[in-house]
């Protein structure tokens, strides 16, 4: 008789409960928070501070921070994730990740408050990066954990949700903080705050000693390679996510930038926030909605599927249409079809994971199709927006790209 695998390393089997599910959502938008407060408003306007001296313009600088900073996310999201799996501490496998994430994080923005200028800069996003993408890898690690798969979409629908509403909250904090180094005061005590009601309140499940594998460095390693030919639906799955995930990256990145120097708008700042703002209603609409959805009939691809043909079209949008109207149109479009994707993807990437051992490592792999956009998009935008076409092309492009990813899930065999 085969012995039953610990808690830590069994499938699920009882539906979590709403408090559980709102508490990790709060995680979420805590760490998204640190992220997009940035990412929205801050690092651009430091930018544009730091240009003038260092001979780039402030896309070509922005482009170069926000690269290296991704870089850095690529390494730490699944070796955190790893790290994770391997934990016997007696709060759990991803607790304490999860508290040490979030306080560095917290730490890292305050640093690049004070940055004073670009290698300061770089240092202080590269270290957000890494820390946060510790507490990530952590909390996205304790769904496959403690959610059934039947419940997953519903789950990914409030994580979804949790994402937009720090995107919200970070660009509004960055916003209406006052400053530079108020707004990155603001985002790190929330990002620290946000994450105490999970971690005090539900205890983490544990791994024993008995249970760990023996250490391997060579082993270790080799676990980060997930072999396409061996996990195809996993290689699949990633290869999605990468490419829809590249084109949001593409149209994000020089938002600011767009509203000011292509549409003229009159404060850019305020309609970077406007449009997140039409972006997140338009996204919590359908979010939870979608995931509830798909796990009642049961299936995940053509969600995807349709959501990143919407997707692409709102961002063809912008290249053909380039008004301020036209935007806020294409943001609500973007929202519809992103909550769609962000919850259904999210269940569909659960439900590929080849071992239970390796939930975070994994889970960790899937998130560089995440970071990796943030590197690939200002390699691809930068000398798109100076040399080959501007903002028309450049929002082409991301068209194109999301289209193939949607396209590409029906290779996905295994989920329905």
């Amino acid at each position: 008789m085969t012995a039953a695998p610990p808690d830590a390393l069994a499938e699920p089997a009882d539906r979590v409960g709403t408090g559980w599910t709102a508490a990790l959502s709060l995680a979420n938008v805590a760490i998204w928070v640190g992220w997009y407060g940035p990412l929205q408003i801050l690092l651009a306007r430091q930018a544009e501070d730091f240009a003038p001296g260092t001979g780039m313009s402030k896309e070509t600088l922005l482009a170069w921070v926000t690269g290296a900073g991704a870089v850095v996310s690529l390494a730490a999201n699944p070796f955190f994730g790893a790290l994770s799996d391997r934990t016997t501490a007696r709060r759990g496998r991803r607790t304490p990740w999860i508290v040490a994430g979030a306080a560095g994080g917290a730490l890292s923005l305050l640093l690049l408050a004070g940055a004073g200028g670009l290698w300061p800069m770089v240092l202080g996003w590269c270290l957000v990066q890494l820390t946060l993408n510790a507490a990530f890898a952590a909390v996205t690690a304790a769904v496959p954990d403690r959610v059934p798969r039947p419940q997953r979409g519903a789950v990914g629908g409030w994580l979804g949700a949790a994402q937009i509403l720090g995107a919200v909250a970070g660009t509004g904090l960055a916003t209406a903080a006052g400053g530079i180094a108020a707004g990155y005061a603001a985002c790190a005590v929330f990002a620290l705050a946000g994450v105490l009601p999970y971690v005090l309140r539900y205890p983490d499940l544990r791994l024993g000693a008995a249970d760990r594998p023996a250490w391997s460095t060579k082993a270790f390693l080799r676990g980060f390679w997930m072999s396409p030919r061996r996990y195809p639906d996993f290689g699949w799955a990633w290869l999605t996510r990468f490419l829809i995930n590249l084109s949001n990256a593409l149209v994000i990145l020089y938002l600011l930038y767009y509203l000011r120097d292509r549409l003229h708008y009159h404060d850019p700042e305020r309609g970077v926030l406007i449009l997140t703002a039409v972006d997140s209603v338009a996204l919590l609409a359908t979010v939870v909605v979608s995931g509830v959805w798909s796990d009642r009939v049961g299936r995940r691809k053509p969600f995807v599927l349709w959501s990143g043909v919407l997707m692409a079209a709102a961002t063809a949008l912008l290249a053909v249409w380039q008004t301020w109207p036209s935007a806020i149109v294409a943001a609500a479009v973007l929202g519809v079809a992103l909550g769609v994707f962000m919850s259904v993807d999210f269940a569909l990437m659960t439900d590929v994971l080849p071992k239970a051992a390796d939930r975070g490592k994994d889970l960790g792999v899937i998130n560089v199709a995440n970071a990796l956009p943030q590197v690939a998009a200002p390699a691809l935008a930068a000398p798109i927006v100076t040399h080959l076409g501007g903002y028309r092309m450049l929002y082409l492009v991301a068209a194109v790209v999301g289209l193939a990813g949607a396209v590409l899930v029906g290779r996905i065999k295994g989920v329905d």
